[in-house]
């Protein structure tokens, strides 16, 4: 189905286009500390199918688009010289399973990681948060990183929302393209230190269900439109 991409043959197409738009990500989530050194790693889907992964053990301020892994479907390596993550299995499990999404961003946030060391899910009790991520953001089990059971682990919560934590490790993130998830990101961790203030202040009261079935609701009709999350 894919050919190998010849070193420059992409010219300006659409693979260049994620590549650039995936090296403005990660570079932006190393600037915000959402991850360190090269922990962490984002793809995106070309129109074509080809995905677009960061590359293993490189510090992103020295990252160019040249060094971005160029995969296809099944993970096979198809444009760059660089080895993929050692993620992969994540990234593909997820695209894989989940069509309407064409990002996946994976980061050692903070606060959103402390959650997930503890085993424990961010509940959705502010309404921004439920309206763009669909949900509390649940904890799949431990799996060893890197593995294919942990892709098949995370995807599996990410069907109706899009976040989900990796036990004893971190956040993965889907969105229709590598901003929309990043965006979604810094959201998340947002909300998971709000969560940590407000329970230093006692118990954080939930929304009323009605509320978050419609904002549930409302997350997949723009995830499977294609629409980017947003509310003013």
């Amino acid at each position: 189905m894919y050919k190998r991409l010849e070193e420059g043959a992409a010219g300006d197409g659409p693979v260049e286009d994620v590549k650039r738009s995936v090296l403005a990500v990660v570079q932006r989530m190393d600037r915000l500390g959402l991850t360190s050194g090269s922990a962490g790693n984002v793809s995106a889907r070309a129109d074509g199918g080809e995905i677009v992964v960061t590359p293993t053990a490189m510090p992103y301020p020295e990252m160019e688009t040249k060094d971005l892994v160029v995969c296809d479907a099944d993970g096979r390596v198809i444009g760059g010289k660089r080895a993929p993550t050692t993620e992969l299995a994540l990234h593909l499990a997820c695209l894989g399973r989940h069509p309407d999404i064409h990002a996946v961003v994976h980061t050692h946030a903070v606060h959103a990681s402390m959650f997930a060391v503890n085993r424990e899910p961010i509940p959705c009790v502010v309404e921004e948060f439920e309206y763009a991520v669909g949900g509390d953001v649940l904890v799949c089990d431990y799996h060893r990183t890197g593995s294919d059971s942990l892709g098949d682990a995370v995807a599996d919560l990410l069907g109706d929302r899009a976040a989900a934590l990796i036990a004893n490790h971190g956040l993965v993130v889907v969105g229709r393209d590598a901003q929309d998830a990043l965006a979604l990101t810094e959201l998340v961790e947002r909300a998971a230190q709000i969560v940590q203030g407000a329970r230093a202040m006692g118990e954080p009261k939930p929304l009323p269900d009605a509320v978050r079935r419609a904002f549930a609701e409302e997350y997949l009709t723009r995830r499977r439109g294609g629409a980017r999350a947003s509310r003013s």
